[in-house]
């Protein structure tokens, strides 16, 4: 990046309560925080890979990533991200969606770097393939500069029915340009997910956005009044002082407008540009999508060393007992004669379940939540 091009801000959406990875994510310690896939928790990942896109003029970059969360959160967020500057986190009082949250880092960001691009990343999703990505990041940094805001789209592998769709103006195999974005569309029906796989139009929504912060302000102006009445009163307040900040956004923010992004503005924008990539892309949406990106044995099985599979095949152990000084407690987990399942252990909680019904784990956090059992969620 030349010295003469505006900096690149990551806005990096940190909130979530994590039930779809029970009994391994809680509230206090939702997904992004745990390292699902080894090493270290995903959220570190996703902020070091974006680094070399922030770093200028000699800068290593971390003085332009911002956390949004909750407070609940910040402490183990900030044990996570030790080089992010506290005043780089963004603690929403209450959780309002992403479009309040959007809106406040476009405004905060916009009073210190008035001409900044804002990328807003997931904090919980794998990437395979980091240069790839990064290229693409760059093609919808352009576009941004440009004056659309953009976003990215996965080309779609198989007939998924768990993601959103983006549909394009055309088809274009290969291609990383920007294209325009002719809708939004709901998770589909399995049958509707075949049809937009072959026709070559559909991306998979990522939830990833890149805009210039002014751009941001004007387009949540038009199409959320109320929420740019709100960012505005906050805005005023930080005119006086951190003090008045921190009072306004206590006050103002729970009653602004719950409402995501995607439905509040990017369904209502024009001139709306997605750029398509092939990165490797996982939004680690389960014990499932973590079972396939783990390493298996010939028979499909991912389990910790010394664990025994007798006639076992497709399955996913994790053990998460905590050890003094992690040192082997002589536990053997063995598994005969099964297939396809997930077994999760924890000092408090045993999960059962087969892989295709893993997206059905947030249901034990709501049954343990009416039983009165919240401190296991």
């Amino acid at each position: 990046m030349s010295s003469t091009e505006t900096s690149v801000h990551v806005l990096i959406l940190a909130g979530g309560a994590g039930t779809r990875f029970w009994p391994a994510s809680r509230a206090a310690r939702p997904k992004q925080l745990l390292p699902l896939l080894g090493g270290e928790p995903l959220i570190t990942a996703t902020a070091r890979r974006v680094l070399p896109l922030c770093a200028r003029g000699g800068s290593d970059g971390w003085e332009r990533i911002w956390i949004a969360t909750g407070k609940h959160l910040v402490a183990p967020t900030r044990a996570a991200l030790p080089d992010v500057s506290e005043r780089r986190l963004l603690v929403e009082p209450v959780p309002r969606n992403t479009a309040p949250c959007i809106g406040w880092a476009a405004a905060t960001i916009a009073r210190e770097d008035p001409d900044a691009i804002v990328m807003v990343l997931p904090s919980d999703h794998h990437i395979a393939d980091v240069p790839r990505f990064l290229e693409v990041l760059e093609v919808a940094v352009a576009s941004a500069r440009g004056g659309a805001i953009t976003t990215i789209g996965i080309r779609p592998t198989h007939p998924e029915t768990g993601f959103g769709y983006i549909e394009v103006a055309a088809a274009g195999a290969g291609s990383a340009a920007p294209r325009e974005v002719l809708r939004f569309v709901e998770k589909p029906s399995r049958e509707r997910a075949a049809e937009f796989l072959a026709s070559g139009r559909f991306l998979w929504n990522a939830g990833m956005f890149i805009f210039r912060a002014g751009d941001m302000r004007a387009a949540i102006r038009a199409h959320l009044p109320a929420l740019a009445e709100g960012l505005d009163e906050i805005d005023r307040a930080a005119a006086l002082g951190a003090a008045g900040e921190a009072e306004a956004i206590e006050r103002v923010f729970p009653r602004l407008p719950a409402v995501s992004i995607d439905h509040g503005v990017m369904e209502h924008v024009g001139g709306l540009a997605v750029v398509p990539g092939d990165f490797g892309w996982s939004d680690l949406g389960s014990w499932q999508s973590a079972w396939e990106l783990a390493e298996k044995d010939e028979r499909g099985n991912s389990a910790p060393a010394g664990s025994v599979l007798v006639d076992a095949h497709g399955n996913y152990l994790v053990d998460l007992r905590a050890r003094a000084g992690g040192a082997d407690d002589g536990r053997v987990l063995a598994l005969v004669g099964v297939e396809g399942l997930v077994v999760v252990e924890t000092d408090d909680a045993l999960l059962i379940v087969p892989r295709d019904r893993a997206q059905d784990v947030k249901h034990v956090v709501d049954a343990l939540k009416a039983r009165g059992q919240g401190r296991h969620t």
